[in-house]
C-alpha cells in the first residue's frame, strides 16, 4: 500500500501522472472512479482549504467520506493516535487523510495500517499535496519550470509547505532563494538573503508564506507590524514587474500581501485554491482507484 507523507514519496513519472490526471479534472471532467472507496479524514488541527478541499476531490470521485469529529473521538479519552487509527483501519477504509500539529504523525500511522494514509501537513514537517498544487499551478503559468526562479519568503523555518516545495520544485529545475529574517531561515545549501528588494528583479514568482505564530515557543518578531515592514509583499514593491505571486492560505491580509496585491490578477492565491482540488483528485486515484 502506498502512502503520501513526503513529495519524494512519489516518482517524478508518479508527480508527472498526477499533474496530468489534474489538468484533465480541472476541465470538469471526471468519473466516480473511487465509488465503494470510503476515504476518513482525521484532522487534529484546524483547516478550511485542505479538508474541504480533500472532501470535494474524494466525493467528486464517487468515494465516501466520514470525517472523524476529534473533540468527540476516544483521543479526548485517553487514547493513542496509533490505537485510534489502527481501530478505524480495522473498519476497513481504504486511505485516511491525517493533519496533526506534530511532525512525524502520519509516517507512524503509516506503520500500524493497511489503509493509505495522505498526510494534509504534519507540523512544521511537510505538505506535499501543497508542494503539489503550488507546481501544478507554476506549470500551468510558465510551462516547463525548469530554470525559473522563486523567492519562498517567510517564517520558513517553521513551514511545512516551504519544506515541500524546497524539494519538489528543485527536483523541477527551478532555482529557490529563501527570503526571511534570520532567525526565519533554516539550515540550508540554498540561496538565502533578508532583504526582498535583494531579488525583487530577478524572479519570476514569489511565494509568500503564513507567518507560523502558534509554532513558536516565543514571541520571534518586535510585532507583525515590524515584521510587514519588512516582508509584505506590496503592489508598491512589485511594481510592473512580470511574475506571479503565491500563498497557501489563510493570508495574513497587510502582513504577507497588502490588500491591493491579493487583487492584481498576478496574484494566484484562488486559483492555487481551484487546482487544489483538481490535485487531490489525482492523487486521490494515484493511491486508491
Amino acid at each position: 500500500m502506498q502512502h503520501l507523507i513526503r513529495t519524494d514519496d512519489f516518482t517524478t513519472e508518479q508527480i508527472l501522472q498526477v499533474l496530468r490526471d489534474a489538468e484533465h479534472y480541472l476541465q470538469g471532467q471526471f468519473d466516480p472512479i473511487l465509488k465503494e472507496k470510503i476515504i476518513i479524514t482525521l484532522f487534529f488541527e484546524n483547516s478550511t482549504r485542505t479538508k474541504s478541499s480533500f472532501e470535494i476531490a474524494a466525493k467528486r470521485l464517487g468515494a465516501e467520506v466520514v470525517h472523524l469529529d476529534v473533540q468527540k473521538s476516544s483521543t479526548q479519552k485517553g487514547e493513542s493516535l496509533v490505537d485510534t487509527a489502527t481501530n478505524l483501519d480495522a473498519m476497513g477504509p481504504h486511505a485516511m487523510i491525517v493533519r496533526h500539529a506534530h511532525a512525524g504523525v502520519p509516517n507512524i500511522l503509516a506503520e500500524h495500517t493497511h489503509a493509505s494514509i495522505i498526510n494534509a501537513g504534519d507540523g512544521a514537517h511537510a505538505h506535499p499535496t501543497q508542494a503539489l498544487l503550488d507546481l501544478f499551478t507554476l506549470r500551468r503559468h510558465f510551462g516547463d519550470v525548469k530554470g525559473k526562479k522563486i523567492a519562498i519568503v517567510g517564517d520558513i523555518k517553521n513551514s511545512r509547505v516551504a519544506n515541500s516545495n524546497i524539494e519538489l520544485l528543485t527536483r523541477f529545475g527551478m532555482e529557490i532563494t529563501l527570503v526571511a529574517p534570520p532567525h526565519f531561515l533554516p539550515d540550508s545549501n540554498l540561496k538565502m538573503t533578508h532583504s526582498l528588494h535583494d531579488v525583487i528583479d530577478d524572479v519570476d514568482a514569489i511565494m509568500s508564506l503564513r507567518t507560523q505564530t502558534e509554532r513558536h515557543s516565543h514571541q520571534t518578531y518586535g510585532s507583525l507590524k515590524d515584521y510587514a515592514s519588512d516582508f509584505c509583499i506590496t503592489q508598491e514593491l512589485v511594481g510592473n514587474r512580470d511574475l506571479i505571486l503565491l500563498h497557501p492560505g489563510p493570508v495574513h491580509r497587510n502582513i504577507d500581501i497588502d490588500d491591493m496585491m491579493l487583487k492584481d490578477p498576478r496574484c494566484k492565491v484562488l486559483e492555487q485554491v481551484r487546482n487544489g482540488v483538481a490535485i487531490r483528485m489525482a492523487v486521490l486515484k494515484a493511491l486508491i482507484a
